[in-house]
């Protein structure tokens, strides 16, 4: 075997000892010390990568890309229902990656938000396509802009997260919130969109 396929197999090897441990303790929990209990020598660890910080997110990045790539392929993104059903079975087919998304989408670690931030932005960009595709096909109220609407979408989504990533859910397992999560998101889209009152009294 060649020295630049061995370091490949490393690298790989490394990365799904990496992805198994964040995708089931998440970034506080995580070691690089845990990591090496699959078997591999620490030193190559950190002659691959600078650390905890690069493998959480490259981690980070392989799971938004294998979400985006599935939403993608199951056509996806251009209805919201539909979208919302995509997402919910990848993160039941797919707990790691579920798990490492939701703790960098929720409960993100402070010294590393602009970098999170960055890995997000095509998730958060495909969002707001949903949310546009929709509005487009309704007739808003004549004080009420295009941009006003998405300025209330953007408030609204940064609204649920923080909700997320309050005390209220500080001891719901990660998986259960999950489920709440994305289970509320359909219904507060719809009160957005359709408002919640059928008509005055």
């Amino acid at each position: 075997m060649k020295n630049r396929d061995r370091t490949e197999k490393t690298v790989n090897r490394i990365i799904e000892a990496a992805m198994t441990e964040f995708g089931s303790k998440g970034y506080s929990g995580g070691t690089v010390n845990n990591i090496t209990k699959a078997g591999i020598n620490k030193g190559l660890i950190y002659h691959n990568f600078r650390g905890k910080d690069e493998l959480y997110l490259i981690c980070l990045k392989c799971s938004c890309k294998k979400l985006l790539e599935y939403i993608h392929e199951h056509d996806g993104a251009w209805d919201m229902q539909r979208y919302m059903k995509i997402r919910m079975d990848f993160f039941d087919a797919n707990p790691k990656e579920a798990h490492i998304f939701f703790d960098a989408l929720l409960d993100p670690p402070s010294h590393l938000f602009n970098e999170i931030a960055e890995l997000l932005k095509d998730f958060n960009l495909l969002n707001e396509h949903i949310y546009t595709t929709t509005l487009n096909k309704l007739v808003l109220r004549e004080d009420v802009s295009r941009e006003d609407a998405l300025s209330y979408f953007h408030f609204m989504q940064t609204m649920l997260n923080g909700y997320f990533s309050s005390p209220v859910f500080q001891n719901v397992e990660l998986g259960e919130k999950v489920k709440i999560h994305e289970s509320l998101i359909p219904k507060l889209f719809d009160y957005m969109l359709h408002g919640i009152a059928k008509g005055a009294k």
